[in-house]
């Protein structure tokens, strides 16, 4: 099985702490680094070759990871020269690509089975799969229903549910046939684009433990629970 993890992004949201790192390099806990999690955990679900599609500070990404071997995996690297989107490196990737392959950020910390994921992508037929994740949003408002200037109904500060993009996906190559290499290409414009063409993508829902480390809220948060998750996370380390 082949994985992509997109690591090319300059971190802006997690500033300090991406001033002098890459962001999937910041530490996690005493030891580990969220890129080593993210390896070891693809090598646990028996994936074997990974693509790392690099930027900005690419060259401490190359430095730190190597070949992969210290985690029983083959890794290559893509460098963008320019941002290409969530979804425009894979386009210069085609070629050396299988048929299906799991492509991920590099900055998620989650015990979601990827293995799964991409087995599902396959048994699915379907161009892409999504990995879903619960949120809730409490409004701290009363919210006004209009129609014409006039209030039609009224909520006191309702919560909204919905499931939101966990940066986990299955892709198949030729879902990348119609765009053009050297391109940006975002994770947006290739949904769009599926369902206007009424080829939807399929979705993994998933309800265990997942943050997107995009903020320092989150990545302190990721510190303080990583002891008590780390069995999770780590399963045999």
């Amino acid at each position: 099985m082949h994985a992509v993890i997109l690591a090319g992004g300059k971190g802006v949201r997690l500033r300090p702490y991406t001033t002098a790192l890459p962001k999937p390099l910041v530490p996690i806990g005493d030891q580990h680094a969220i890129l080593e999690i993210v390896l070891r955990q693809l090598s646990t679900a028996g994936f074997t070759h990974c693509t790392i599609a690099i930027g900005h500070l690419g060259e401490i990404i190359r430095a730190y990871v190597g070949d992969g071997t210290q985690w029983g995996l083959k890794v290559d690297y893509a460098t963008e020269e320019s941002p290409l989107g969530t979804m425009g490196p894979l386009l210069t990737l085609r070629d050396r690509l299988p048929e299906h392959f799991l492509v991920m950020n590099g900055d998620v910390l989650t015990d979601l089975d990827y293995a799964d994921v991409l087995r599902t992508h396959q048994a699915s037929g379907t161009p892409l799969t999504i990995a879903t994740y619960a949120r809730k949003v409490h409004i701290d408002f009363g919210v006004l229903t209009t129609d014409a200037s006039r209030v039609v109904a009224f909520t006191e500060k309702p919560s909204i549910d919905y499931r939101v993009s966990m940066g986990v996906y299955g892709v198949s190559r030729t879902t990348l046939d119609d765009y053009t290499p050297g391109l940006p290409l975002g994770f947006d414009e290739l949904v769009m684009d599926l369902l206007a063409a009424e080829r939807p993508p399929h979705a993994y829902e998933f309800d265990g433990y997942w943050l997107d480390i995009g903020r320092p809220d989150d990545y302190d948060r990721a510190n303080a629970e990583f002891t008590s998750r780390k069995s999770l996370l780590l399963k045999g380390a």
